[in-house]
């Protein structure tokens, strides 16, 4: 996955060796003929050590390369992670795909089994809205929760598998909740379906494949069409869809979008909790360093007050660092979110905790890190922490 990564000098293997040697090969080829070839060989070895769980050889290989030849990084974790999303049979080609739904509540954010008509809505509705023609689909009975979802590249190379079995069939997969880590309690969090889809070897698996088909489209009815059957499942929340994809581009692309959607759920929640006007609340976001800029930090109160009712940690994603504007996304976020009460500080916070529980503290107007909490009678009935 991309990822900020951190070095290590163990000896690598001989597998990932013969890695290394391929990305770097690969990233300083001169033709796409010479490609073609580094990444047949690349392909058949990524599937050789995901078949025999080498988990940790190929983050030593993505590890080396993060560090001494940047594009032969990018061009091996592609590969990783194409090779854990997606196979093939020999006539059909098989994608493991999220369907990422942002979600927030003055109560708990569902994880449950999915009941079979529901999953027959979505199978409609994807190969209606979403999928190219005869796309077939197969669907996890389970709405997972981000903890809940694969870890690493031979569990998702696993799971895909198992959930493939079915695709073909446009069958369904029975998951055992029982054996998965337990949910965190969050105002604001993300909810995935997922899916495997299969078509024939050449064949477009994507509705904007399609000579007529687009992207902005496909989202906008996905989410006119599957928007209620998915809030039915979720009761007494406010959901929104984003557009199913491939396993890894889509877990990116929700993980970003639910930074802002974090903060103008809190403003909102806020605003419901304590019957307060957007123009009630308060929002204060200082930058927090580990020796390098780790994320932002966001803390809301009543305006005028200085106790911190509640916070948001946005954190830096891929490539963004000290030069990516991130406080004008920020401060841009929350003034759509209808606050006119912003600070934003422009000094180096210590990624601190607290002590007794390890939430992490949030700026104040003061420019210190304290802890959010909200009023007794209100935090009776809150979640205890907010993604």
């Amino acid at each position: 996955m991309k990822q900020r990564r951190h070095y290590t000098s163990h000896r690598l293997s001989r597998d990932a060796e013969r890695l290394v040697w391929l990305a770097k090969g690969l990233a300083d080829s001169g033709s796409r003929a010479e490609d073609i070839w580094w990444e047949a060989e690349q392909d058949l070895l990524i599937d050789k050590m995901l078949a025999a769980s080498q988990e940790e050889a190929l983050n030593q290989a993505l590890d080396r390369l993060h560090e001494t030849h940047g594009r032969a990084y990018d061009g091996l974790a592609d590969l990783i992670e194409a090779g854990s999303e997606s196979h093939g049979d020999g006539s059909r080609q098989f994608l493991l795909v999220a369907l990422p739904i942002l979600a927030w509540s003055r109560y708990r954010i569902p994880d449950r089994k999915l009941p079979d008509a529901l999953l027959a809505a979505l199978r409609v509705q994807m190969q209606a809205h979403v999928l190219a023609d005869g796309v077939r689909v197969g669907l996890a009975d389970l709405l997972f929760s981000p903890d809940q979802l694969p870890r690493g590249f031979v569990e998702t190379h696993r799971f895909a598998r198992r959930l493939g079995e079915v695709a073909a069939a446009d069958g369904d997969l029975a998951i055992a909740a029982d054996g998965l880590p337990e949910t965190g309690h969050y105002i604001a969090d993300l909810r995935y379906v997922m899916a495997v889809i299969s078509a024939p070897e050449g064949r477009p698996l994507f509705r904007w494949q399609e000579i007529d088909g687009n992207r902005e489209t496909a989202l906008k009815e996905w989410q006119a069409q599957a928007g209620p059957s998915l809030q039915a499942a979720m009761p007494g929340c406010t959901i929104q869809l984003l557009l199913p994809d491939a396993y890894f581009s889509a877990w990116r692309q929700a993980d970003q979008a639910a930074r802002s959607y974090s903060l103008t759920a809190t403003a909102a929640y806020l605003q419901a909790a304590l019957d307060l006007p957007a123009a009630g609340l308060q929002a204060v976001a200082a930058p927090y360093y580990d020796h390098r800029l780790v994320e932002w930090r966001i803390g809301f109160a009543r305006q005028g007050d200085e106790q911190m009712l509640h916070g948001v940690v946005w954190p830096l994603l891929g490539t963004e660092d000290e030069t990516t504007d991130i406080a004008g996304e920020i401060e841009q976020t929350l003034k759509q979110a209808g606050l006119s009460h912003i600070l934003m500080l422009d000094q180096r916070m210590p990624l601190e905790y607290c002590e007794d529980c390890g939430a992490p503290l949030f700026p104040n107007t003061d420019g210190e890190s304290v802890h959010a909490e909200m009023p007794e009678a209100e935090a009776d009935a809150a979640p205890m922490h907010l993604h």
